[in-house]
């Protein structure tokens, strides 16, 4: 695992994350080859890189001829051949992952790197039975990945450093940043805040605390606009004021453990479950999938865009 230069990258899976991915590495300047068995893919492969071209240009990105760099593979082997890095985007099953990893590791070039896009399964659940587990590990996005930056690099117990290193390069190389996590836990970081802080909204609506919009709106007008700037733990040292977080941790902190105990288990029964779907329908339901997600992505690079300028005026 010494190359860290990519020209070639292979998508396996072209669902949302997996067509993201595709015009993100187009965007870079890589060749791309898709591997996918759904009947449409020269469609769904040419839509999407259509509708994200606008936003591979606002990150600065040539997109002069991005279809040309991108091609469509009969098969998973036809599509690893001469890659640098493969990107699964598989089901989320361990049966699945476990066959695919072997056909990867039996024909992908002994330097690429395997990543898979798993967004709760850790690579060592699927690597026992492979020859050779020392290239996989996770690089894990948040939806869609040519915007968002984060991506997560898990390695399992059988990763090599060099292959930890070697994605590092390469998901900066994308201009992501990748965070490397050093233990291995079901749903990684980012999934686990996430489903933390999910589980505690549906609980708040399934008691008739705020409505699916109004929780929405409490998101979005405070944590939100607060943890596009900074994390919680800098949030709570500036919480703290001049003490911070020891202050945070000593005094306001005391309350905010008392509260801990209280925190919702929601029962999600089915007909828990139904209300909470009707609801949430009623809120949104009004608006395509395209044009909540057109709306969700416009507003996500300019928080992007306004980020770099103030990292921009900080330098």
């Amino acid at each position: 695992m010494k190359n860290t230069s990519f020209t070639t990258a292979a998508v396996i899976g072209a669902g949302t994350i997996g067509l993201s991915w595709t015009a993100l590495f187009a965007g870079h300047g890589l060749t791309v080859r898709v591997s996918d068995p759904r009947p449409d893919l020269a469609e769904a492969v040419a839509a999407a890189l259509a509708e994200f071209t606008p936003h591979l240009a606002a990150q600065g990105l040539d997109v002069d001829g991005l279809a040309d760099r991108v091609q469509l593979a009969g098969s998973v082997a036809e599509a690893v051949r001469g890659a640098d890095a493969v990107q699964e985007n598989g089901p989320e099953s361990v049966e699945f992952k476990k066959d695919l990893f072997a056909t990867l590791v039996a024909e992908a070039p002994s330097h690429a790197l395997l990543l898979s896009s798993s967004s709760a399964i850790p690579s060592t659940a699927f690597t026992g039975d492979l020859t050779d587990a020392s290239r996989v590990l996770i690089g894990h996005p948040f939806n869609p990945p040519h915007l968002i930056p984060l991506v997560e690099v898990v390695p399992g117990e059988r990763t090599s450093e060099d292959a930890v290193q070697a994605a590092v390069d390469f998901y900066a190389f994308l201009g992501r940043v990748p965070v490397v996590e050093r233990k291995e836990m079901p749903g990684f970081v980012g999934n686990r805040l996430q489903n933390a802080l999910n589980r505690e909204a549906i609980y708040l609506v399934e008691q008739g605390v705020v409505t699916p919009e109004d929780l929405d709106a409490v998101m979005t007008n405070s944590l939100g606009i607060r943890w596009a700037t900074v994390g919680p733990f800098l949030g709570s040292h500036l919480g703290g004021g001049p003490g911070g977080y020891r202050h945070m941790a000593e005094h306001i902190g005391v309350s905010m453990k008392q509260m801990w105990a209280g925190l919702g288990n929601p029962a999600q029964g089915p007909e828990e479950t139904e209300r909470l779907i009707e609801a949430v329908e009623k809120a949104y339901g009004s608006s395509t999938y395209s044009e909540l997600a057109e709306a969700r992505d416009r507003k996500q690079l300019a928080v992007l865009s306004a980020l770099d300028s103030a990292r921009t005026e900080e330098n």
